[in-house]
């Protein structure tokens, strides 16, 4: 599905990176580009219905991903059918049903599943928090904790088929582990939002288009996944310094004020612009000024961090 262009001490560091890579019964990794992770929720028998162990995992790995300094962009998508199909109901039923049976007290009650959403959603903040760019590529069924799963990544593909739905409500409860938290901050059609979010009801691209939760359709799967490789593969050639900074920063403009934005970065930027990385630009585009098709960091080479 994927070229990769790769020379020779390239490939030699992609056969490091995937050897080093741990394993995971829920989640299959891969490198379809240089300094990119393909992250795939690999339950398909199930819809990638998350269960106990898938969120575990996953925060483990974007924990891993977050540290490892071979990765700098990551494409996450589901195996098979669908991206997700929601949490898995029966974890969600052997969790309230068996654990909470045991517990008499009801601040006791209270306090345990106070946290299990917690663990539930430091599951999912690890992908918010990873200093990495995240696209998610979405196919197929996105349900309740898959459309959580996409507020926590910064950029949203999806292909012409996928089809969307804020769950919770339905299901008796409050979205808790980032459609409600994110998504306010980043939608432009909080009327449609709240409609969608009411009543719980299936929506396609159009809508979530309309919403601001993806930002392109595609019209197959093939392509979905090219085009977000491809635009990986963009990110993880530009300075990672500059990139991961970004990331820190847009993530922390969207929790702050103004005022506190302006003073974290010049903070931040006060050892951040003392990067070689600025100088390696400089004289990249100095050499390709004359070659208008040809981006100035393109050919510049970066250091992992």
């Amino acid at each position: 599905m994927f070229r990769t262009y790769l020379n020779p001490s390239s490939v030699r560091s992609t056969c490091r990176f995937l050897s080093s890579l741990p394993t995971y019964e829920t989640l299959k990794l891969s490198q379809p580009k240089s300094h990119v992770v393909l992250v795939e929720l690999n339950r398909p028998t199930k819809l990638n219905a998350m269960d106990k162990q898938l969120f575990d995992e996953l925060k483990t790995c974007f924990e891993h991903l977050n540290t490892e300094k071979s990765c700098r962009a990551i494409v996450l998508t589901g195996a098979g059918k669908a991206f997700c199909a929601g949490i898995d109901l029966k974890y969600l039923s052997n969790t309230t049903v068996n654990e909470l049976s045991q517990i008499d007290d009801v601040a006791r009650k209270a306090l345990h599943t106070r946290r299990m959403v917690q663990r539930t959603q430091a599951s999912l903040r690890a992908v918010d928090k990873c200093e990495k760019p995240v696209i998610a590529a979405v196919h197929g069924h996105c349900i309740g904790a898959g459309v959580d799963l996409t507020a926590c990544c910064d950029i949203r593909y999806s292909s012409r088929d996928a089809s969307f739905s804020v769950k919770e409500v339905d299901m008796g409860l409050a979205a808790d582990v980032g459609t409600l938290q994110i998504f306010p901050k980043q939608v432009i059609d909080h009327s449609l939002f709240r409609e969608l979010v009411f009543t719980s009801r299936l929506f396609r691209t159009e809508e979530a288009q309309q919403i601001g939760l993806i930002s392109r359709v595609f019209d197959t799967r093939d392509a979905l996944l090219e085009a977000a490789v491809s635009l990986a593969s963009v990110i993880a050639r530009k300075s990672p310094v500059a990139v991961q900074g970004s990331k820190i920063n847009l993530n922390y403009a969207r929790d702050h004020t103004v005022d506190d934005n302006f003073s974290f970065i010049s903070t931040w930027n006060s050892g951040m612009l003392l990067t070689e990385d600025i100088i390696k630009n400089v004289m990249a585009a100095s050499v390709s000024k004359d070659k208008s098709d040809k981006n100035a960091s393109d050919g510049a080479e970066f250091e992992d961090i």
